[in-house]
């Protein structure tokens, strides 16, 4: 205990001159004796030790207070993530729980009409059975009372004496024939149609389904995930693979005017003439295709599609055809005053974010990203969807609605 003693004494005496340090040097930051301010840091700024600490006491107190409150930030920051995750786990049970009993429902529903069906068989089967058994007795009676007539015939056939043959001679009266050709063709024709109609009925019910498993919501985050993507923090991390995009003037709709060496684009009141172009839709492709990792920036005035498509998309078909992000060969950002809508295979998701006349684009084509952002004084995600690419990407615009809208290609240096 002395020695620990003896050893915190010598922490407060300067080594220089063996004098208690009770002055503190603000200019080199360190504790010195009355001799030190004298000799070595003669004009520097110094004030008491006591000062100090009671400066940098201070200090501490408001670093203690902004540590705590931002743990009191952060600790309501995770209670309102585990309110969202229990939020999410409720909605999922429910959801599942709701769907069992939806496709309970329709088991039910469907064993209900199964054994309707198989009644209404057993039914006609029954009656037309119960009828087939009458005439076949009927038949049977009819073959008996014919093969009686037609040994009494043969047995008179046989008569040697004339006279016995004439006064025994008569022909025979034939009751109405049992007519049962009618009861397998309609029996038979009843089954058909029945199966016919649950065949017909299945097919509808199994279209439905498939057509509303076909529009469950993408793969769509707000961020992307892939580890390539993860370096990038910053819009200047974007701009370094910024990739220069020029309009191909050969896909532009007729009322699409392209400038600013095919970069900007406007749909415009008047035709225009191009070959190759797009005939019923306001869209435009760029003229390279687009692989590897790629960024580049949009600036729009009005209502536009900011689009990717695969070259092959169709050029004269439908709306479903050609219009982008209305198939499966192009993918789209609806970007108006009234927000933004993501389409892809006909299908349109609602995203939310701040509005901006200027659209961020990131693709990674070969990870299978392709991001959004919206940008203002900063850098927002809206959206990223996770896709498999299997041929490089065109940028385009899409103008669905008023004259003089616009869509330029920004340059990024």
């Amino acid at each position: 205990m002395l020695v620990e003693a003896t050893l915190k004494l010598q922490e407060n005496v300067c080594s220089y001159h063996d004098e208690v340090m009770k002055i503190y040097c603000r200019t080199d930051q360190q504790c010195i004796c009355y001799l030190c301010s004298m000799d070595g840091h003669k004009g520097h700024d110094t004030v008491s030790v006591a000062a100090q600490r009671s400066e940098r006491q201070k200090e501490l107190r408001e670093s203690q207070q902004q540590i705590q409150q931002r743990i009191q930030d952060k600790e309501k920051e995770m209670e309102k993530l585990q309110q969202k995750i229990e939020a999410i786990n409720s909605s999922a049970d429910e959801a599942v729980n709701d769907s069992e009993k939806i496709f309970t429902d329709l088991i039910h529903l469907l064993q209900k009409r199964s054994s309707e069906v198989k009644q209404q068989i057993r039914s006609k089967q029954k009656t037309d059975v119960v009828l087939g058994k009458e005439l076949e007795e009927k038949l049977q009676q009819e073959i008996s009372e014919l093969k009686r007539k037609a040994a009494e015939l043969e047995q008179l056939s046989h008569t040697e004496n004339h006279l016995s043959f004439l006064s025994s001679y008569s022909l025979p009266h034939l009751s109405e024939s049992v007519d049962s050709t009618g009861i397998n063709l309609q029996s038979e024709q009843f089954f058909k149609d029945v199966t016919a109609a649950v065949r017909g009925e299945a097919a509808l019910l199994q279209a439905a389904m498939n057509q509303e498993c076909a529009k469950k919501p993408q793969n769509i985050t707000r961020e992307a995930v892939s580890p390539q993507q993860q370096e990038l923090n910053t819009r200047q991390d974007f701009i370094k693979l910024a990739c220069p995009i020029v309009l191909n003037p050969i896909t532009a709709n007729q009322f699409v005017f392209l400038s600013k060496n095919n970069r900007k684009a406007k749909l415009m009141s008047e035709e225009q003439e191009y070959p190759e172009k797009f005939v019923k839709w306001w869209q435009v492709l760029s003229t390279d295709g687009l692989t590897g990792r790629c960024y580049w920036e949009v600036k729009l005035q009005g209502k536009v599609l900011i689009a990717v498509a695969y070259k092959d998309i169709c050029r004269t078909g439908t709306r479903t055809e050609c219009g982008f992000g209305n198939n499966n060969k192009s993918w789209a950002l609806e970007c108006s005053t009234s927000g933004y809508t993501f389409r892809h295979n006909n299908i349109s998701t609602p995203i939310s974010g701040p509005g901006s006349s200027r659209i961020g684009v990131y693709l990674d084509h070969s990870a299978g990203i392709l991001s959004f952002y919206s940008i203002t004084t900063v850098m927002t995600p809206l959206l990223t969807v996770n896709c498999t690419f299997t041929q490089p990407l065109y940028p385009g615009f899409w103008f669905p609605c008023s004259a003089g809208d616009t869509a330029e290609f920004c340059e990024l240096k």
